[in-house]
């Protein structure tokens, strides 16, 4: 067995949220000497380090000789390249990485990578399932599910990968998967990376390193993957729900088309009908054309696509039904992370909405979704620390103040929402900020909105 790279080299890891811990565990297989730091406690981690063997802590912000004699350090997905300790690194000549890029540099087996500002999870279970489907062994995970180095011993290159990976992974891209996708690209994570245009770049990433004999899949409808077509060195696939296009997939009238290199003998074929989609919302018709162009350019049969396809039931947290109460049903869309993601949630619906909007902002722009909401929904009520914010354009856009209810917390939005709701109604949690400012990711959010609304 040939020695990995990292046999004898001493390897740190800023961050010990699910990548960290992922890390831990994986780089001391490899003969690295790890040191691993965070500034939270082991107990505000819930961490044992026992559990780690051959890995150093150092936790509670005391990092005095971290980086002394380091030769590669690791990020997890949370950590922003200015932190202090990040910049110290790379001014000492440090290079960086992270989970993603050392299982992408290593993996054995034909790995396709997904990104996109929303979709891309439910693009990438769709395709996950179509690989499967086909008969491929197929691992799925990256920034949903597993973290693909605790599998990565069992992968075989005989194999299939499907990875999500987000603008945090792609920042420090060395390796490009041989199908990268990007479902669309909005603004989104500016918190992080300051402009659209440095957001823009990470996502682009994902196609930075690709060969001749790769494939990128683009979407023709957003504007900002169309422009991306000039950084693609290898074959082009496109899906659309409006234009035709010679290599993808697209609308044809109520027609799903496939052709040129998505398609199996090069040749268009109607593979099915938009009513075969059992996902609300032009989004999830985009995320199934997306899904099927990439699926297409791996070899997969379109008949797998479409049986796929037909008893696909959708992720949770994404317009996910919870349950009905009293004739009202309540709709769980705590990925809703962005503004633009509950414009998309909201135009998925014609019954009347109580919308549940907030969270923590993350420096986007609230008025497009406020105006629509204010259009669509019977009444608003804003909660967490981006509630002042959502108030805030209400008053802005002249709306009604009594088409909106600002609280603090998911407690008391869930009641209040009980309290206004009417026969026939959707009770949307599409929040359009993060949890962080409650919760510890959008799928906690999600569960504790479940629980609330089965207690009702």
């Amino acid at each position: 067995m040939t020695q990995d790279p990292l046999a004898g080299k001493r390897v740190g890891i800023i961050g010990l949220a699910r990548q960290g811990k992922a890390l831990a565990r994986w780089l001391p297989t490899r003969g690295a000497s790890v040191v691993a730091a965070d500034s939270k406690t082991a107990e505000q981690l819930k961490l044992n380090p026992d559990d780690y063997p051959g890995v150093q802590f150092m936790l509670g912000g005391n990092i005095e000789g971290f980086l002394d004699g380091m030769d590669l350090l690791c990020l997890s997905g949370g950590v922003p390249l200015d932190l202090p300790v990040v910049q110290a690194a790379v001014a000492r000549g440090i290079p960086l990485s992270n989970d993603a890029q050392l299982f992408l540099e290593r993996c054995p087996a034909p790995v396709i990578g997904i990104t996109g500002s929303a979709g891309k999870t439910t693009t990438t279970t769709l395709v996950g399932l179509m690989m499967k489907n086909a008969g491929y062994t197929t691992w799925v995970g990256g920034n949903i599910g597993d973290v693909l180095l605790d599998v990565f011993d069992q992968v075989q290159p005989d194999h299939r990968v499907v990875m999500e990976l987000s603008s945090f992974q792609l920042e420090l891209a060395t390796v490009s998967p041989a199908i990268s996708a990007i479902t669309n690209l909005t603004p989104n994570h500016l918190d992080r990376h300051g402009t659209m245009e440095a957001y823009v770049r990470a996502k682009a990433n994902i196609l930075l390193h690709q060969r001749p004999d790769d494939i990128a899949v683009l979407c023709r409808d957003d504007a900002v993957t169309y422009a991306l077509q000039d950084a693609v060195v290898g074959d082009l696939v496109w899906f659309s729900a409006r234009d035709m296009v010679p290599d993808g997939t697209f609308l044809a009238g109520q027609r799903i088309v496939l052709s040129g290199l998505a398609s199996p003998d090069g040749e268009p074929h109607v593979i099915g009908e938009r009513g075969d989609i059992p996902l609300r919302g032009e989004h999830n018709v985009l995320n199934v054309l997306a899904a099927c162009a990439i699926a297409g350019s791996a070899g997969v049969a379109p008949d797998v696509m479409m049986d796929t396809v037909r008893s696909f039931q959708g992720v949770p947290h994404r317009l996910e039904v919870v349950r009905e109460v009293g004739g009202v049903t309540y709709i769980n869309d705590s990925i809703a992370t962005a503004p633009e993601r509950v414009v998309a949630a909201l135009r998925s619906f014609d019954e009347p909405i109580v919308l549940l909007a907030g969270g923590r902002d993350k420096k986007l722009d609230w008025s497009q979704m406020v105006a629509l909401a204010l259009h669509k929904t019977r009444h608003i009520i804003a909660f967490g620390e981006a509630g002042s914010l959502v108030a805030e354009t209400v008053r802005e856009l002249h709306g009604d103040p009594a088409q909106i209810t600002q609280v603090q917390t998911l407690d008391e939005a869930v009641k209040r929402a009980a309290e206004v709701a009417q026969p026939g109604d959707i009770v949307l949690l599409s929040p359009g900020g993060t949890s962080y400012d409650a919760f510890v990711d959008f799928a906690a959010r999600g569960d504790y909105f479940r629980e609330l609304v089965l207690r009702l």
